[in-house]
């Protein structure tokens, strides 16, 4: 009887089969069905087909697909409900990084990312910078240390350099530090007993000229008898001058950085310094002490397209610049 059913079977396979149901029927899982009479007319053999596995208990792929689905087992679901729970808090936290910036203002969004260009702030960097000028320091010419200080010199001709100065005992130190490779290239000395005044004021600049400075500074003398020649006034390289000029750097904004870039203390500790110079090693011939003025800081420069370039663009400072050098 069996054979009997599986013949017949086999015959309306042939007769009305097609060629998906055939493949269906073949699975290695399914059991063949008897059909006992031919189907109706408008019914297909592949809607009896499945009326019959259901009739049988035969499971269907469809009803299938949820048994695959947590075939894992109820031992898993904790897992992947914590799986769950991670990837939803990894989904949330670059909308709140987002709306973090958001709120920020557009100005101040800007200018801290122009700070960032600034090699000085880097993680460690100022750090290894102060140990290597400090470590410059000749302990029996110059004596002990009394600070450090990150500022920018402003030369003759109105140009931006970025400086470490050290206080000593005996002298004043000027360092150009190199903040990318992390070298001192070059080191000024001025002894405190010579120097004799102290300005602290704002920039300015002769009537015609194009340029202007805001912020103020500080100049220090230290030769009151000797001016500089024209020559080194129209010489933008020219070093022979009696004074030198400081003010801010652009960084002092941050908070970890203020002490550090502090004018008003530095001339205060450098007036300091300077008459304990005096008293110790006055010079034959000159006025012992240190004058400190208010008055305004006076560069003589008119167009100073050079300068009025390279303060724009920052060029006296070591910073990230893409492909271009400094």
């Amino acid at each position: 009887m069996a054979a009997a059913s599986y013949l017949s079977s086999q015959h309306l396979l042939h007769i009305y089969g097609t060629r998906k149901l055939y493949t269906c029927c073949f699975r290695p899982f399914i059991q063949l069905p008897t059909f006992s009479t031919f189907p109706p007319r408008g019914q297909s053999l592949f809607s009896r087909f499945i009326m019959a596995n259901e009739e049988e208990g035969v499971p269907t792929e469809k009803q299938q697909s949820p048994l695959s689905s947590s075939s894992s087992g109820p031992e898993d679901s904790p897992e992947a409900a914590g799986r769950a729970e991670v990837a939803g808090e990894q989904k949330t936290d670059p909308g709140a990084s987002r709306s973090q910036l958001g709120n920020l203002p557009a100005d101040s969004c800007l200018q801290h990312f122009k700070m960032r260009k600034f090699f000085v702030l880097r993680p460690g960097t100022l750090n290894q910078a102060v140990k290597d000028v400090e470590a410059l320091v000749n302990k029996e010419e110059d004596g002990s240390i009394h600070g450090t200080w990150l500022m920018a010199e402003v030369d003759h001709w109105n140009n931006e350099k970025e400086r470490l100065v050290v206080i000593t005992d005996n002298t004043l130190l000027i360092f150009k530090y190199d903040f990318v490779l992390l070298c001192c290239e070059q080191i000024q000395k001025i002894q405190l007993n010579y120097i004799d005044r102290i300005a602290h004021g704002s920039f300015s600049f002769p009537k015609r000229s194009l340029l202007k400075r805001d912020g103020d500074g500080v100049r220090i003398f230290w030769d009151r008898l000797r001016e500089p020649s024209f020559s080194s006034r129209w010489n933008p390289f020219a070093n022979d001058f009696p004074f030198t000029t400081f003010t801010h750097h652009p960084v002092r904004n941050i908070d970890t950085l203020a002490a550090l870039c502090d004018i008003q203390t530095f001339s205060e500790r450098l007036k300091d310094a300077a008459e304990r110079a005096h008293i110790r090693k006055p010079i034959p011939g000159k006025a012992n002490g240190v004058l400190v003025l208010q008055q305004p800081i006076y560069i003589e420069a008119y167009v100073g397209a050079m300068s009025f370039l390279g303060n724009q663009n920052k060029l006296g400072y070591c910073m990230a610049r893409g492909n271009l050098g400094f």
